[in-house]
């Protein structure tokens, strides 16, 4: 929407001061396609473009405080929810098949994630979602929270780049699992359980309010249903069942690690 609006205004005050988008276009330095990307909102207006639209229209500053409103989200907009459940959880239980959860995630892994999105994102969103997701893990550092983490085998055999990367996040995983209110648990690759349908996450809050959470490959969603809770605690419990005590998963991942 900030597109759209910010889009729209540099087309309003374009009109009113008599200015074509051929005009803007070649001042700018865009093609006037991309142009008129930017004013139909699909396409992110820069910078750039503000400041020369704000100039050349004589709209004295308007055009571009709009700039402030293009800022990258921290989150996409479908979990945005979710992360301030999350950063008030007394309880974590999160269990993944896919990759590292994101509060476990190294620098590394969090690059590659991102760079991998697509369609692709621009350098300022990844830097933005960089950041805001290694901030996410400072909730890791409250001992009166628990933090549970279930992990597929695969994911930690699977590098996303370098082994030295794979070798620093399982150094990562390691260490964050030392903690006294912090466990790790691999659930080896054999056997079928409700998991391998995909990942997800129960939250609860200091008043007890019981949350979980899915995310797909294009949505994500928060549950606060008690029937809908109730049926992923029991496929939590399911495939609590089938994973490594936190000794041996420890044992595991550190053979991983000699073998890389």
């Amino acid at each position: 929407m900030s597109w759209q609006y910010c889009g729209n205004q540099i087309k309003l005050w374009r009109a009113r001061a008599g200015v074509s988008r051929e005009d803007l276009a070649t001042q700018a330095g865009y093609s006037y396609e991309s142009l008129r990307s930017m004013e139909a909102g699909r396409r992110k207006p820069s910078l750039h473009l503000l400041q020369v639209a704000d100039e050349l229209c004589d709209a004295k500053g308007i055009l571009l405080a709009g700039a402030a409103f293009l800022r990258p989200e921290k989150y996409p907009s479908s979990a945005e929810d979710y992360m301030g459940y999350e950063a008030e959880a007394v309880v974590v239980n999160w269990y993944e098949n896919h990759y590292f959860p994101g509060l476990i995630q190294t620098e590394e892994t969090v690059r590659a994630l991102l760079n991998s999105h697509w369609p692709p994102l621009d350098d300022e969103t990844v830097e933005t979602r960089v950041a805001a997701r290694l901030e996410r893990q400072d909730v890791l550092k409250v001992q009166t929270r628990a933090f549970n983490f279930l992990i597929e085998e695969g994911v930690f055999r699977r590098p996303l780049t370098t082994s030295h990367a794979h070798q620093l996040q399982l150094r990562h995983v390691l260490a964050v699992s030392e903690a006294r209110h912090i466990t790790v648990q691999v659930v080896p690759s054999r056997g079928i359980h409700p998991g391998l349908n995909g990942q997800f996450i129960l939250l609860e809050t200091a008043e007890h309010q019981r949350l979980a959470y899915e995310e797909g490959q294009a949505m994500g969603m928060l549950h606060d249903d008690p029937a809908r809770v109730s049926i992923l605690s029991q496929r939590h419990e399911m495939i609590l069942r089938q994973a490594l005590d936190p000794e041996a998963s420890a044992k595991l991942i550190s053979e991983l690690l000699e073998e890389l």
